[in-house]
């Protein structure tokens, strides 16, 4: 479907997050080894905070290898907390207002995975939908709606919980419409403090998602790279698929589970739908 990326941690260039690994989203949007897809050129989107209370943002229908303005901006944005996702379509158009990541406030938000038969459960999601929320859908993607069900219930007060809401929605309502496996999701949220991301599926084989080693740990492991050595001890990374081969560098998330980077301890914890009373 798609391929997304997190980055918490010490400032640093986009550069270095989205073109300089070696199995970097560019490469990854034209050789992913783990997704749906083996390109995923519909599109990309960058989200980041920086000097204003709200994330700054820029999406391309562009394949992102072809983007000669993402390059250029990825050599002189700096950021300690990133967004990045590049769109393999599951059938909606090509366009701006479809490529992640979205935003609602100091909220973002991407997702890789899709609402199954997305045609025949759409109205009901839609209408669930705070009403005053309700003009904010600007795209056709399952994935924007999926984002405003979970600020409609509740996720800028409480994350997991919104997010176990929205999706025990979305499986009462595909189950009352016949679909058997009615989600496939990771999603990765953050308000410009923390960052939560989930794995889950209806039919328990998610796609993937790995986060990265604590880096003081991989420092003692390989005192030889450089890299390491310009990043702070609280610096994590979520990913669809690594991004590169480096021994005892990346973790698989458990299935329906959902992980939080915070300052100070992390956490990983159980994921369960919560179905609507």
């Amino acid at each position: 479907m798609c391929r997304w990326l997190a980055y918490y941690g010490w400032p640093v260039l986009l550069d270095e997050l989205l073109y300089k690994p070696k199995h970097s989203l560019i490469d990854q949007s034209l050789h992913s080894t783990m997704g749906a897809e083996t390109t995923n050129g519909d599109g990309f989107g960058v989200g980041w905070y920086g000097a204003q209370e709200t994330p700054g943002t820029f999406h391309s229908t562009e394949p992102i290898w072809n983007d000669r303005n993402m390059r250029n901006l990825a050599a002189q944005l700096e950021s300690g907390l990133v967004f990045a996702h590049i769109r393999a379509s599951s059938g909606s158009p090509v366009q701006l207002t479809n490529c992640h990541p979205f935003r609602h406030g100091r909220w973002l938000w991407m997702h890789n995975g899709v609402i199954a038969d997305f045609h025949r459960v759409k109205r009901d999601l839609v209408l669930a939908v705070d009403p005053e929320l309700y003009p904010a859908i600007e795209g056709s993607t399952d994935s924007e709606v999926f984002f405003l069900l979970a600020v409609t219930l509740g996720l800028e007060d409480d994350p997991p919980g919104a997010v176990e809401r929205a999706v025990g929605l979305i499986e009462h309502v595909g189950r009352e419409h016949g679909v058997e496996h009615p989600i496939q999701m990771t999603v990765a949220t953050t308000d410009g403090r923390n960052v939560w991301a989930f794995r889950y599926s209806s039919e328990g084989t998610s796609r993937s998602l790995f986060y990265s080693t604590r880096v003081d740990t991989l420092r003692e492991q390989h005192p030889d790279v450089a890299v390491l050595q310009t990043l702070s001890d609280e610096s994590r990374i979520v990913v669809s698929e690594p991004l590169g081969d480096l021994v005892g560098a990346w973790n698989e998330v458990p299935e329906a589970h959902y992980g939080v980077i915070q300052e100070g301890q992390d956490e990983l914890l159980p994921f369960a739908p919560r179905p609507p009373s």
